[in-house]
C-alpha cells in the first residue's frame, strides 16, 4: 500500500519489520504442537478434528490489485491469526469436553468481530481510498 511509503512510518515499519517476521518461529512451532495433539487427542475423545482450512484462508493473494509485498504481509497475517482462531476453537473443543461449564461472566469477544470493520473483499476502490488517506497523513 502506498500509505507504507508515509516519511513518518517507513522508519517504525523498518524497525518494527523483524519483530513482526520473528514471531513466525513460535507460530509455526505452535502449529507444529497442535496438530500432533489435535491429531492424536482428538480421535481419542471421540471429537470431530476441526478442518483447518475453515480458520486459515490464504485468499487475499489472490487480489490482482495488490503488490506482490502486500500479498506476502496479507499471507503472514493469514497464517498468523488463521492458526490463532484454529488453536482457539480446538481449546475450545478440548474445554467443553474436559468440563463445558459456563464462566461467569462472559470472555471477551472474539477477535474477528473486530474484521466487520475491515474492507469488503474485492474492494479496489475502498483499498486505493484508504492507501490516498494514510499517505496523506
Amino acid at each position: 500500500m502506498e500509505y507504507k511509503e508515509h516519511p513518518g512510518r517507513v522508519l517504525r515499519h523498518w524497525l518494527s519489520g523483524p519483530f513482526i517476521w520473528m514471531m513466525l518461529i513460535p507460530i509455526t512451532i505452535l502449529d507444529v504442537f497442535l496438530e500432533v495433539y489435535h491429531h492424536v487427542a482428538f480421535p481419542l475423545y471421540g471429537l470431530t478434528l476441526r478442518k483447518r482450512s475453515e480458520y486459515i484462508i490464504f485468499d487475499r493473494a489472490k487480489l490482482s490489485y495488490l503488490p506482490w509485498y502486500d500479498k506476502l504481509f496479507c499471507t503472514y497475517c493469514a497464517y498468523a491469526n488463521g492458526i490463532f482462531l484454529y488453536a482457539a476453537a480446538i481449546a475450545a473443543d478440548t474445554e467443553k469436553y474436559w468440563c463445558g461449564i459456563k464462566h461467569q461472566r462472559a470472555r471477551i469477544k472474539a477477535l474477528r468481530d473486530e474484521e466487520r470493520t475491515y474492507l469488503a473483499y474485492g474492494d479496489k476502490k475502498g483499498f486505493e481510498d484508504l492507501s490516498k488517506i494514510n499517505k496523506d497523513e
